[in-house]
């Protein structure tokens, strides 16, 4: 993995739950199958026009609702790039990290438009709008939290750590 991450942005609001990304319904499917449906209460098209490196923008407290890891794996499944957010619900920015799927805070997403072409720089917590040439600070992921990321996750980073293969 790359620490910087560069991609399309599709934009959304404030209070975008669990539900909503992976909706609990389809949860007995396996994920290529819940990854058709996610998103869809608020974007019906996202399964079929999102794109790997893709990155998702929202306003504040996005992930809320259920500690289940399905949300974060049927974004997984899409490749998506790395999600932005004024904030996050602790439980889904933890999850996040713990499948590999990086999470950036910002202060202010209403700088950012979908469709915006943007480049973060998770070690310097630096994003670029390259649509609007403008640059924005986000928050740095600790390193420990960087290589858990770049390792594909939490399993994959206790295994490095204890030696097994």
């Amino acid at each position: 993995m790359s620490f910087v991450i560069r991609g399309q942005v599709w934009k959304y609001g404030d209070n975008i739950n669990t539900d909503i990304i992976s909706p609990g319904q389809y949860m007995s499917l396996p994920v290529d199958k819940q990854a058709e449906h996610a998103m869809e209460a608020v974007d019906p098209a996202f399964h079929e026009k999102v794109k790997p490196g893709d990155i998702l923008v929202a306003g504040n407290n996005f992930g809320s609702g259920s500690s289940r890891e399905t949300a974060q794996m049927v974004l997984k499944h899409h490749k998506i790039g790395a999600i932005i957010a004024n904030s996050f619900a602790r439980i889904f920015y933890r999850n996040s990290i713990n499948v590999g799927l990086p999470v950036v805070e910002m202060t202010d997403t209403s700088l950012i438009e979908e469709g915006d072409d943007i480049e973060i720089d998770l070690l310097a917590g630096k994003i670029i709008n390259h649509t609007k040439q403008t640059e924005y600070k986000g928050t740095k992921l600790p390193e420990h939290l960087i290589e858990m990321v770049e390792l594909g996750g939490l399993e994959p980073y206790l295994a490095k750590k204890l030696g097994i293969s």
